[in-house]
């Protein structure tokens, strides 16, 4: 039991290390607030528009807001005790192929990595799709060592399909596997309970993936893949791929294994996981840009098991006890990944802060009358904090966003805009810092009619957010003949 408690409690008191984040809440966390207060049913409206690859996830966590209030705490915790349960089971995993020691070791690496430390601290579900991958990358190795027994193939396709109903990129994953099965060639009846278990989760995951296709437009921001995102992954897999050759990551733990599987060891697992999922997605990013660290980070789960293997091999070579150098390697890494470690947990570290943003517009919109968005996507403000926005008409809105099930509502045209912006006398805008001149036809329509029209009286930029106050322009005095 011990394997487990430690990676996790260590993944636990990261997490809850900085929870609020200075009281901050960034965009995409916005979108998580905003879709969970709404009820089931118009949960199901919106995911026919939008977001269908996070409906699962907005649905557990409007479950969570019902049973334990609206707070930071609510949103985030869910990904906290997610991020200490997957690291846990990578223990687990890691102890089960190559011993206690690599189980352990693996478990605390994948703790300290930056990138799961800070979706462990985001109102997102990429912290949920690690644990169930982890999960069921665990329920694969049980039911590669104990065959005959089909309901461990049923749980495997079930925690398959809930990592991909709260992303479908975690299918990366079951390919993954795939190639692990391919590498250990376990038999006709694994192979074949292996394939009815992949095809059945794949099958359930349908409904998302078809859904999802006809909102590719909400991923259009993504940008093609850069260099520093390709020498990272082909870092992260040659490290991972050089740690395979050391013995414990070929070992078989009993006698009855290596003459039943002999190829089955914790390098056949993790390699896999390690690469596949961030090969895969850089490949179909050269062609549609869709790489992002957080949709593959289940990825890092193989590069911990590797790390855990080079971390006692490490203690063989210099023959120090693994309690002690295990230890000792962990506070060294903590204190070498300090300044990141403690960014993570600052507004800075996110794009921007919608909270500061509505604390802002609450300080002006009694001398304003309306308000205007660009882009539109920033009216996560005033959803998230409603109350702040008190008074002030959203001049461009047709359709509020919970009607129109979308997360950011509908706009009226460019003329009709124009329209109810001529006819305020004040009008706060909500924006990006730096002057944006691209946008939509109806932002360029918004910024011209305020450039023409207005004069900014108020300008204030704050963790990521603009918010200026324009005043109609007084018309010229009448000339005297």
């Amino acid at each position: 039991m011990s394997i487990f408690v430690w990676p996790a409690l260590l993944a636990l008191s990261l997490g809850l290390w900085g929870l609020t984040r200075e009281h901050s809440m960034w965009r995409d966390e916005a979108a998580t607030w905003q879709a969970s207060h709404r009820s089931p049913a118009e949960i199901w409206h919106m995911v026919g528009q939008a977001d269908v690859v996070h409906g699962l996830y907005y649905a557990v966590m409007h479950v969570a807001f019902a049973l334990f209030g609206d707070s930071l705490l609510t949103l985030r915790l869910p990904s906290v005790l997610a991020t200490a349960t997957a690291c846990g089971l990578t223990a687990l995993v890691g102890a089960r192929l190559a011993g206690r020691a690599v189980g352990i070791a693996a478990g605390l690496a994948l703790a300290i990595v930056p990138a799961v430390q800070e979706h462990a601290q985001e109102g997102r579900s990429y912290a949920l799709v690690l644990a169930f991958v982890v999960l069921a990358t665990w329920l694969l190795i049980e039911a590669l060592r104990k065959p005959g027994r089909w309901w461990r193939w049923v749980c495997y396709a079930g925690a398959v399909m809930l990592a991909a109903w709260l992303n479908w990129f975690s299918l990366f994953a079951l390919v993954a596997h795939g190639v692990t099965v391919a590498w250990v060639r376990p038999g006709r009846a694994r192979c074949a309970g292996w394939g009815l278990a992949a095809c059945g989760a794949v099958v359930g995951t349908l409904p998302v993936i078809l859904t999802s296709r006809g909102q590719a437009s909400l991923v259009s921001w993504i940008r093609p893949l850069g260099w520093s995102t390709v020498l990272g992954v082909l870092l992260t897999v040659a490290v991972a791929a050089l740690c395979t050759r050391l013995p414990h990551a070929r070992r078989t733990d009993t006698p009855r294994e290596q003459a039943a599987l002999p190829r089955f060891n914790l390098a056949a697992v993790a390699l896999p996981l390690c690469a596949v999922p961030q090969v895969s997605l850089a490949l179909i990013s050269v062609v549609k840009p869709l790489y992002l660290t957080r949709y593959v980070l289940f990825a890092y789960v193989g590069l911990a098991l590797l790390i855990g293997v080079l971390l006692v091999a490490l203690t063989t070579r210099l023959k120090a006890r693994v309690r002690v150098l295990l230890p000792a390697a962990v506070a060294l890494a903590l204190l070498a990944l300090l300044p990141i470690e403690l960014r993570l947990r600052t507004v800075e570290s996110r794009v921007d802060d919608v909270l500061t943003a509505a604390a802002t517009v609450d300080r002006v919109r009694k001398a304003a009358d309306g308000v205007v968005y660009i882009p539109a996507a920033r009216r996560d403000t005033a959803l998230v904090s409603p109350r702040q926005f008190a008074g002030l008409r959203d001049l461009a809105l047709a359709r509020g966003a919970v009607e129109s099930g979308t997360l950011k509502g509908i706009e009226a045209g460019p003329r009709d805009i124009e329209r109810a912006m001529l006819a305020a006398r004040r009008i706060v805008l909500v924006t990006d810092p730096g002057s944006r001149r691209t946008g939509t036809v109806r932002d360029r329509a918004k910024q011209r009619v305020l450039d023409a029209y207005f004069v900014r009286r108020s300008d204030s930029v704050q963790r990521g957010r603009r918010i200026s106050v324009y005043e109609r322009r007084q018309p010229p005095p009448p000339r005297h003949s």
